[in-house]
């Protein structure tokens, strides 16, 4: 299978594009081996370096600490997820890790729509995601994965970008803030 790369905006998180499907259940996140059982994310997190992995439906992006290189990652990397699907595995992640389901206010359900109809598309081709979080008080909490987590770029996007956006279409939202 032949793995491409992609650069992002965030030198510290580089997008592996696969010919397979990558996660059937949407975008995903992780930052610890021990939060998943599937082989290829322990691994991947294993290697020295490597601080986390998004997986959307079509890619992964892997993010690296400062003081690593790519050079040294990627061909690892790569080796581990070719290996993965040789093993006739279909896809990285089928099933969702549980999540607490609330019941959400119209409000809180207009912000998820805007996050994920508007912004969340153009983030994904950068090779990160934006989730809500909670509203509170004017105040939208986000988080940020992927190649969006650290990005340099990011603070400025999320103030110009999403921040004016929802202001825009939710007069309650005041402020938009990332943990």
């Amino acid at each position: 299978m032949f793995i491409q790369t992609q650069q992002t905006p965030n030198p510290n998180s580089l997008k592996f594009l696969t010919e397979r499907k990558v996660s059937l259940v949407g975008p995903i996140e992780f930052k610890d081996k021990n939060e998943t059982s599937v082989s290829l994310i322990k691994n991947i997190l294993s290697i020295n370096g490597v601080t986390g992995i998004f997986l959307s439906d079509d890619y992964l992006s892997v993010n690296k600490d400062e003081n690593s290189e790519w050079e040294n990652l990627k061909h690892i990397i790569i080796s581990y997820i070719n290996d993965f699907y040789d093993q006739g595995n279909e896809c990285i992640i089928s099933k969702k890790k549980s999540e607490n389901s609330e019941e959400l206010s119209s409000v809180k359900n207009t912000i998820i729509k805007i996050l994920e109809t508007k912004v969340r598309p153009a983030v994904a081709r950068d090779g990160g995601d934006i989730k809500f979080k909670d509203f509170k008080d004017g105040v939208v909490i986000v988080e940020l994965q992927g190649s969006c987590s650290g990005c340099p770029s990011s603070t400025l996007t999320l103030k110009k970008g999403v921040q004016n956006l929802l202001c825009h279409y939710v007069p309650e939202v005041k402020e938009v803030e990332a943990i």
